[in-house]
């Protein structure tokens, strides 16, 4: 048996509680992992609170990194004793689980399994959103809400690295200056200033061509209003809650805007895509042009306290649960 936890309703932090879990011996093309480190995103409390909605009961979390124990018939790729991570797999937050050997990336030399789980989803959701939902160029300009979250601090440092000037966004001065170390060219605290009216100064009234979101609801407004003409809001969360229906004739007013909803999944909905990203993140990191900082670390059982932090916007960088 192993320890996880479950959340059998959804609802706020409250719901997740310990339970002790049946793994049993890897079927064809599955492994047994002991768990390391969990990653925690936001997407585990989408999912916890019914924004997502999930088959239940349901173990928590999506993300992880640890050591191969045993394998299962027809494996050659991996054998016990692999370090690994994933991402993309429901049910993260336990001592130990079976998973899809092809879901598995092999750790390299130099990268440890909490920065793996600290940045294995976050860095892969950078280099999809920066690589291939809008391809940057050195010598552009971007915005990027939440600049200071897990996802946010990696993408700054990795857009620094190709030349690009990053306008961050983040709700405190603490976060800002965070954001800024991190490769912000710019920050704006949105607490006490109007991020619209500091986009368009920095910009020479221009806006920029594209908008990073993942805070969802509080910051759509003024977002369009930061675009340049023909420019695009790629929305990749809901911190603040959803966006609310749209009329689409505003992406018409404002400049005939495109706006896009991707999702991780199907940027790595491939092994070859998989391991193409993964590799990508993995050389950056220990080229150094991204640094990975774990800013805190919970217990298993304190699942339900990380959750609280994490959705009071207490925590910046990168949350792992340690079983």
């Amino acid at each position: 048996m192993a320890k996880a936890m479950r959340f059998h309703r959804t609802g706020g932090p409250e719901v997740l509680q310990a339970d002790e879990v049946q793994v049993g011996e890897p079927g064809a093309g599955q492994v047994r992992i002991r768990h390391t480190a969990i990653g925690v995103n936001f997407l585990d409390t989408y999912q916890r609170s019914g924004l997502y909605p999930m088959p239940l009961p349901q173990i928590a979390g999506n993300e992880g990194a640890g050591v191969v124990e045993a394998v299962g018939s027809g494996l050659t790729e991996l054998k016990p004793g692999d370090r690994v991570c994933y991402t993309g797999l429901v049910g993260a937050y336990c001592e130990q689980r079976l998973a899809p050997a092809d879901r598995m990336v092999k750790l390299p030399e130099g990268i440890s399994e909490a920065t793996a789980a600290s940045m294995l989803l976050k860095g892969l959701t950078v280099h999809y959103l920066i690589h291939t939902t809008y391809p940057v160029q050195a010598g552009q300009t971007v915005l990027w809400h939440a600049a200071a979250g897990g996802v946010g601090l990696i993408a700054c440092q990795w857009l620094r690295a190709l030349g690009v000037t990053v306008i961050g966004t983040a709700g405190s001065e603490e976060k800002c200056a965070l954001a800024k170390a991190h490769g912000a060219t710019h920050v704006i605290n949105y607490s006490k200033e109007n991020f619209v009216e500091r986009v368009k100064a920095l910009t020479g009234g221009k806006g920029v061509p594209v908008v990073y979101d993942s805070v969802g609801k509080s910051t759509w407004e003024g977002t369009l209003d930061c675009l340049q003409p023909r420019g695009l809001i790629a929305s990749f969360g809901n911190a603040s809650g959803a966006v609310p229906p749209v009329n689409l004739g505003i992406l018409s007013t404002k400049g005939s805007l495109y706006v896009t909803r991707p999702t991780l999944a199907t940027h790595i909905a491939t092994r070859a895509d998989l391991l193409a990203r993964s590799n990508a993140l993995f050389d950056i990191v220990k080229s150094g042009k991204v640094r990975i900082q774990t800013t805190a670390s919970y217990k298993l059982a304190s699942a339900a306290q990380c959750h609280t932090d994490l959705e009071s916007r207490k925590t910046t960088g990168s949350v792992i649960l340690v079983p």
